[in-house]
Order: C-alpha cells, then sequence, then structure tokens
C-alpha cells in the first residue's frame, strides 16, 4: 500500500533535489565552457565585492581555505584573477579581477540569465517571485534558528544539561 505524503516533510526533500540538480545543472554548463561551478563562484563573488580577503571568500563560498587557495591559483594561472597586498595588512592578500575577466564574467551572466529562464519556463513571474520570498523567509529563518544557536545563553543552557 502506498503511503500518503505528507507535504511538510516532502518540502526539505524537494529542496534538497531542486538544490542538488541545480548544482549538477551548473556544474556541467561550466564544464561546457572550460570553467567549474566553484570558479565561476569566486568570479561572481569578485564581480559583486573586488578586492575580499581570501578568508572572506572561502567563508562566502563556504568552502575551506586550502581548497580556494588551489581555486585562486587555477584562476590566476588563467589571468582572470590576481592577489594584491592588503592596503594595511601586509600578510594578508585581497582577491581582484584582471580585465580578462570582464568577457568571462559577462558570459557567466548571460548563461545564468539562461539557466533562470530554463528553471522557471513555463512559470509566471508571480510565481517566481513568490518562490523567491519563501525561499528568503526559510533561509531568514534558518539564520536567526543558527545565530540563536551559537548565542552564549544557548551555549551556556546546553552546557548545564
Amino acid at each position: 500500500m502506498k503511503q500518503t505524503l505528507n507535504p511538510r516533510r516532502e518540502v526539505l526533500f524537494e529542496l534538497f533535489d531542486v538544490a542538488r540538480a541545480l548544482r549538477t545543472y551548473v556544474d556541467q554548463r561550466a564544464r561546457e565552457h572550460g570553467m567549474t561551478r566553484a570558479q565561476w563562484g569566486v568570479l561572481a563573488r569578485l564581480e559583486r565585492d573586488e578586492g575580499m580577503m581570501q578568508a572572506e571568500m572561502a567563508d562566502a563560498l563556504e568552502i575551506q581555505p586550502i581548497s580556494l587557495v588551489r581555486l585562486v591559483d587555477r584562476l590566476c594561472e588563467q589571468g582572470l584573477i590576481e592577489r594584491r597586498a592588503h592596503p594595511t595588512d601586509r600578510r594578508i592578500r585581497t582577491l581582484c579581477l584582471t580585465p580578462a575577466a570582464r568577457p568571462v564574467i559577462e558570459r557567466i551572466l548571460v548563461i545564468n540569465q539562461a539557466i533562470r529562464e530554463e528553471a522557471f519556463a513555463d512559470m509566471p513571474a508571480q510565481a517566481r517571485d513568490t518562490i523567491v520570498n519563501i525561499l528568503n523567509g526559510i533561509k531568514d529563518n534558518l539564520v536567526l534558528q543558527e545565530e540563536a544557536a551559537d548565542s552564549p545563553a544557548v551555549a551556556a543552557v546546553a552546557g548545564g544539561i
């Protein structure tokens, strides 16, 4: 006998499945252009916030710093980004785009637009906007929960259990 699915329970499975499918598809599209999704992520972050420190970039991409170093090394070898000395702390390196990165980023933005159109094909704009708002609300709720769990008061209570 087939069990009736609980939509409240299934929503998390669906979110994970959609995220996995999106990652897989973007990986495929990036490979078509001789890059990786992770490399695209570095370039896209720098396009929004050029001059980030490597540690900030690793946090933003949620990867280990050593993994970021390898990504940055490859992008430097390709002439797309460069490491520069921090203006006030010579121990820190910041990441900057080179002029050669601009056309690559433009291609990434065009592909990104195409992926969005493919993902939301046959979906009314209002439905797309609703999905985005709901996902932002879920993310905000989870960030609040994470912050509450990291607070000293919660740690003190958890430590006393």
